[in-house]
């Protein structure tokens, strides 16, 4: 409890937990300016859906195969080998 005290006085101290400033260009958050004026609608990314699904299909699939053939190196290399007794499926 002690360790976990100093550790979070220390991030305190530090400044580790503060949101960094964005530049006021990056930050929108208003639809209007000071005189009335409506702002135009921000830009959007096209497809943007489509591509976050397609990256994280890719990834899940490169990530199965990588482990695929790790598995099957260390089973070839007996390295890891799951002994009979693990499957009690009875």
């Amino acid at each position: 409890m002690v360790i976990a005290s100093r550790i979070s006085s220390l991030i305190k101290a530090q400044g580790l937990l503060q949101n960094p400033s964005l530049p006021n260009s990056l930050v929108r958050s208003a639809t209007s300016s000071k005189h009335g004026i409506i702002l135009q609608e921000p830009q959007r990314t096209p497809f943007g859906v489509v591509k976050m699904i397609l990256t994280v299909v890719s990834g899940l699939l490169i990530g199965a195969a990588i482990s695929k053939n790790i598995a099957n190196f260390l089973e070839e290399n007996d390295l890891f080998v799951p002994s009979d007794d693990d499957d009690d499926d009875d």
